[in-house]
This record gives structure tokens, sequence and C-alpha cells, in this order.
């Protein structure tokens, strides 16, 4: 459960610093330690009997539950205001634990036609084989999400902004909508962070994370969360994620926690440096078109206005030239890394089409905007003019 003394009057940028750290410390402690142990002893037979039974809290097993690990829980259910959260070896750990232990054979899940790729992946080629139906939708045209949900799914999956076309649904409205069948809305929030925007207070029903990006924050570790405040939700996913052994370890839960504490820090610099460079691209002769939420121009900037405090890290952009343009820039820059995965404080870059979402075939890439031109940017806490200075030597290069 969430801290009690984590109140709604705290901030977000105190709650960052404190929340998961406010227990009473053993030695006077001010960073929770490590609890680097796989089992627990017990004062006695009796106790071991009425902990497994259910009738005594307290820990047995590090796969069950872990302190180090339940501290990060309580600080990321209270940045998303939600009640509990259940953490994950990995973001994809925490996205099939939700999958799988919500749906039946039978039953089917709406997703966003546009997901990271290995999301899709996995509902689109592994959940049919446990007799699940899967169909994707692109969730930022309500008219088309009300229009599948005729299919009366189960769970109603998305991501906004969206991996990586940046596009952004409207969450109130697709809590609506999906509730309005009796499905459970869960969004997909690595992106925006709890920093920049809270699902679960806009209707969702469940909020994932990929802890390994901006809530870590230092691209070091992996792992993953599931936030609710569903109580019997929670039942079942932590059933789930104790059985099948996608358990977080508590070194990495204790490395994700400290990531934490930065990131206010981090998303207010990364965010400037994001809308900088966003401006900076759409009036560049080698840029084709840029898609970041903080433009005036994006198709959705009002809806991004409404529900998001910050407008985040991530961008995209096509360039000019096609493939090869985004060959020739990502092989000349200097300073920003070319690489998958996002939200650390360095910058990173990658072609989609031919890495992050190269297992999806051709035509449905293009078919949901994921074009052969379009670059995906991470924006990290680096000085503006270097990352500009950068970017525009690289895209000169292009003829």
């Amino acid at each position: 459960m969430a801290e009690e003394k984590a109140t709604s009057e705290w901030r977000k940028e105190t709650l960052a610093v404190h929340a998961g750290g406010m227990k009473e410390a053993i030695f006077g402690e001010v960073s929770p330690p490590i609890f680097q142990t796989s089992t627990f002893g017990f004062t006695s037979a009796e106790e071991g009997a009425a902990r497994f039974a259910g009738e005594q809290s307290g820990y047995i097993y590090t796969r069950m539950n872990n302190p180090t690990v339940n501290a990060l829980e309580d600080a990321v259910a209270v940045l998303e205001n939600g009640t509990w959260a259940v953490a994950a070896a990995t973001g994809m750990a925490a996205i099939s634990t939700v999958l799988l232990s919500l749906l039946s054979q039978g039953e089917g899940v709406a997703a966003g036609d546009c997901l990271y790729g290995p999301t899709r992946v996995v509902i689109q080629r592994e959940l049919p084989r446990f007799g699940i139906r899967s169909f994707f939708v692109d969730t930022s045209n309500p008219e088309l999400l009300e229009e599948i949900l005729g299919t009366r799914p189960k769970l109603v999956f998305l991501e906004t902004p969206a991996n990586p076309t940046m596009k952004i649904t409207d969450v109130a409205a697709a809590a609506r909508l999906a509730h309005a069948v009796g499905a459970l809305l869960i969004v997909d929030n690595t992106f925006a962070t709890p920093y920049c925007q809270r699902p679960l207070e806009l209707g969702a029903d469940l909020v994932v994370h990929s802890l390994t990006k901006a809530l870590n924050g230092h691209s070091d570790v992996l792992g993953g969360m599931i936030v609710g405040r569903d109580d019997g939700l929670e039942k079942k996913i932590k059933k789930f994620v104790t059985l099948t052994g996608a358990t977080m370890d508590p070194h990495q839960g204790w490395l994700i926690w400290r990531g934490m504490r930065t990131l206010a820090l981090r998303l207010e610099r990364a965010q400037a440096n994001a809308l900088n460079l966003a401006e900076f691209l759409q009036n560049h002769p080698k840029v084709a078109w840029v898609s970041y939420p903080g433009l005036p121009n994006h198709p959705q900037y009002r809806i991004a206005r409404r529900q998001m405090e910050g407008f985040g890290f991530m961008l995209s952009f096509g360039v000019k030239s096609g493939l090869e343009g985004g060959r020739i820039l990502m092989n000349h820059l200097k300073l920003i890394t070319v690489a998958v995965s996002l939200g650390g404080v360095e910058s990173l870059i990658q072609h989609p089409a031919s890495m992050t979402h190269a297992s999806l075939p051709r035509q449905e890439r293009e078919q949901v905007g994921l074009t052969d031109d379009l670059v995906r940017l991470s924006v990290g806490c680096e000085a503006i003019e270097d990352l500009r200075a950068d970017l525009n030597q690289a895209l000169n290069r292009i003829a």
C-alpha cells in the first residue's frame, strides 16, 4: 500500500524526492537499505506457519515480497496517485503480467495500433496462442476506438504519447468508452511519467511503466511496475508475478528508487531541451516534419495541454531523403548516442523501422504512421546549445 505519510498536499517535486523513503528507519538511515536476501527467517515454526497461512504479516521469500522492492512500489504508487503498485523484473514483464493475469481464453484486448514493438508482438502473435483475441486501432481517434469496442474486449491497452509516433490519446474519453462496454483501461505511461501525466486520475484502471526509462533515468538497470486502485486487480496481478517469478531484484529496486529522487530535476531540464529542439528541427531545411506534443501544430496539442502537466522528453521527426537521410544523420552525430531505450540523462537517437519496430512488417508499420524516414529522439540533460549544434552538423551532411 502507498504510504499514508505521503499526502496529496505535497507537490510532485517533493514526492519524487521522499516517496518510498519515509518509513521508520532501522538505524536512522536517510536512504533505505538494500535487503539483498533471498529468504527471511522465522522466530519459530508457529510464526512461519502463520505467515504462510496469511494470518500474520511479515516477509517470507523475496520472490513474494522484499522491503526494498516494497519501498519502490510505495514510491511509484504515490507518484501515480494509486493505492498500490506491483514491481516486475522489466517493463515487458509488467505488460505481459497485466495481459496474462487478466485475460482468459475467448476474451479480447483492443490495443493502440502503434505501440512499443515487443508489446505489439506479444498482443498480436503470442496472446492468440492462448485463445485471446486482439484488435488494433488508432486510439487517438475516439470514433475508431468506439467502433472497435463493439467487439466487447475485456481490456483496452494504449500508450500516450504513443511510441514512436507521439500521438496523444484522450485518456478520460478512452476510459468512458471502455467502461461503457465493461472493459478495463490500461495505460502505458512510460513516455510521460507521472511527473507529466497521471492516467489513474483521468479514469484509467491500471498504469504500467518501464522503470528502465525515465523513472530510473540513468540507463543502467531494468525494471517494470503496475499501479492501480482496485484491490481485486492487485491480488490477481501480485499472484501472477509471484507464481511466474517475474519478480524484481532488491538491488535493482534500490537503484531505480535512487534514480527517482532526481526525477523532477531531470524532467524539467529534458523537457525544456525537447521543446527547444522540436522548434529548431521544424525549421531545419533537412527535416520534413516534427511530432512533439508541445508544438501547437501537433494534431492533439489541445488534448495534451488538458491532460498533461508537461510535454515530455520524447520527440520524433522525419528526415528528408528518407531512410538514407536517417542513416547519414545517425552516422555523423558526435554527442547524441545511437541506441535504443530512452529517458536517461543522456540523449539517445534511433531508427524505429530498422531497430525497435523492425519485427513488424513494413506494411503494418506504414499503416500506423511509422514511416521509414521517422527518427526517434530521447532528449537528455546536456546543454541545449551542444545538442542543437550536434543535430545541425549531422543534418547538414544530408544531400
